[in-house]
């Protein structure tokens, strides 16, 4: 049997309460994983959600597929035209190129992990923090940002999408408990 080759990637494993966290303007983030952990194939956050709190606009990414599992509470989506609903356990898809959204669709917290392939988009989280989150950036900053990372954004949707699922935007950090 031969030996296995050293990398120079390190092992390493992440607490529960371990990574940088921020508050984005609607939801939080966690960063667990990023490009240089997995050598550019993915990047994994973690973002928790306040009681019916929208995660974003419509938006669709041209460079990255985003899978989120759904650790906790209740996650809806609007997936092009289909809305779906999703509870622990559930994995829900969003290709690149795909116009879609997602919320916490309960009364209680949600939090999901968020895989984002190729890496590089938790970076635009990043620079959203920098910018003081959605809610405070200045949007000809955001949408020179936005152009960078290949992410279309729809922010017309948002009272739309506040009617028809009953959200309130924004949503309130969440604390651990």
């Amino acid at each position: 049997m031969e030996a296995m080759a050293a990398t120079d990637v390190e092992t390493r494993i992440l607490g529960p309460r371990d990574g940088a966290e921020g508050f984005l303007g609607s939801i939080g983030v966690r960063f667990m994983v990023n490009g240089a952990d997995s050598g550019g194939g993915f990047s994994l956050v973690e973002h928790a959600m306040s009681p019916r709190a929208p995660a974003a606009p419509l938006h669709r990414h041209a460079n990255e597929d985003e899978y989120s599992f759904v650790l906790e509470g209740k996650v809806g989506a609007l997936l092009g035209e289909q809305s779906v609903t999703a509870g622990p356990g559930t994995l829900i898809f969003k290709p690149r190129d795909q116009w879609h959204t997602f919320w916490n669709d309960g009364d209680g917290p949600a939090k999901i992990l968020e895989i984002i392939s190729p890496a590089g988009f938790d970076d635009f989280f990043r620079e959203v923090l920098e910018l003081g989150g959605i809610m405070k950036a200045d949007p000809r900053r955001l949408g020179e940002l936005s152009a960078r990372y290949g992410l279309e954004m729809d922010a017309s949707s948002v009272p739309s999408l506040v009617e028809r699922f009953g959200l309130r935007f924004p949503g309130e950090p969440v604390t651990a408990p």
